[in-house]
């Protein structure tokens, strides 16, 4: 049966391919017939990829602003109690803007966004020591193209796990 399943959902291609492979450990996974690089085997706790699917990894802000949305306030609030759950990660926190205005704007509107994040994190309990920012202003784009859709997801701030 549970080869039948995981053949019916990968035939699919659907959401829910990824939900059925991520909730089997790798050994089952690859019993199943799973391909390797199908396999979550990084789902492992604490780590990089098990903080993005329960924490998610950024936050995104209005255009010019370096204020923390509600939503961006709960994103955070979750990233704090999973760097509570693994106190030995370090986390990097990079600032990111969308293509509008100069360089040096954008670096240092960057610089504000992750400022903010770590700000918000550290005062949910998270040790400063284990957060370093970054900026990368406008250099590093998520999506490219002169949209407001594009820049909404330029204007951002992203936690890395070490």
């Amino acid at each position: 049966m549970l080869f039948a399943s995981v053949g019916v959902v990968a035939a699919c291609g659907t959401a829910d391919e990824s939900a059925t492979v991520g909730s089997q450990s790798a050994t089952d996974q690859l019993a199943a017939g799973v391909p390797n690089d199908r396999i979550e085997s990084e789902q492992i706790p604490g780590s990089p990829n098990e903080f993005v699917a329960t924490a998610a990894d950024r936050v995104f802000f209005a255009v010019d602003r370096y204020d923390l949305t509600s939503a961006a306030r709960t994103t955070l609030e979750r990233q704090a109690q999973w760097l509570q759950r693994y106190p030995s990660r370090r986390i990097v926190v990079q600032g990111h803007a969308d293509e509008r205005g100069t360089r040096e704007y954008n670096l240092a509107l960057g610089d504000r966004r992750a400022n903010a994040v770590r700000n918000f994190l550290v005062a949910m309990g998270v040790d400063s020591n284990r957060i370093t920012t970054v900026s990368f202003g406008k250099e590093q784009p998520a999506e490219l193209g002169a949209t407001e859709t594009a820049w909404a997801q330029n204007r951002r701030g992203v936690t890395i796990v070490d």
